[in-house]
């Protein structure tokens, strides 16, 4: 299994950088996972900035050499681990620019009709490891769980990836964290493709 790990966060020695630690000891240990890549966005300065114009179009994005290393990382990956804070109850605007840009049209789906598409990434898995300063269960009663539906419907489903697993982890400056990174560690090392 190839496994890909998208890290976004500003700090590798945050609690965020503590679970990225977890996932690379627990999937260092695992023999089905024979390798390993991993992208910070913030220490290679990913600018999630879109742009395009009348020159630069939208739909011609999935050309763009500025992402082709990013695409071939998709490509290559089986299973994607994506490890994010969860700010204002979604990810930072620094994964959703790496989604906005990376995930284009003809690379990661196709349109077939007039309001239909095809997801052209079929075959992967994702796993998405979020914390968050509040308590774990409040995006699910107070914001409809909108978190995960935009991660598993409006992005992972929209280009062909059904199997979605998340970790979700509240009241991440209280206590308990070492038993949430152990968990993380002890799931990647014993995970099967």
């Amino acid at each position: 299994m190839n496994l890909l790990i998208v890290f976004s966060h500003p700090n590798q020695k945050s609690l965020n950088g503590a679970f990225l630690k977890s996932v690379l000891n627990g999937s260092m240990e695992n023999s089905s996972i024979k390798n390993i890549q991993l992208l910070d966005l913030y220490e290679e300065n990913f600018n999630p900035i879109l742009f395009f114009d009348e020159k630069v179009k939208r739909r011609h994005m999935y050309k763009n050499p500025a992402f082709s290393k990013h695409r071939d990382q998709l490509l290559w990956a089986d299973k994607i681990v994506f490890l994010y804070p969860i700010w204002w109850g979604r990810p930072p605007a620094m994964l959703l620019g790496y989604f906005d840009q990376v995930l284009s049209a003809h690379f990661a789906y196709k349109e077939t009709g007039k309001y239909t598409t095809k997801g052209l990434l079929k075959g992967k898995s994702v796993i998405c490891i979020s914390t968050m300063k509040g308590p774990g269960l409040y995006p699910f009663f107070f914001l409809h769980n909108g978190h995960k539906v935009l991660m598993k419907k409006a992005v992972f489903r929209f280009v062909g990836i059904k199997k979605v697993k998340f970790f979700e982890f509240g009241s991440m400056e209280g206590t308990g964290q070492a038993k949430k990174i152990d968990k993380i560690y002890r799931y990647f090392r014993g995970m099967c493709a």
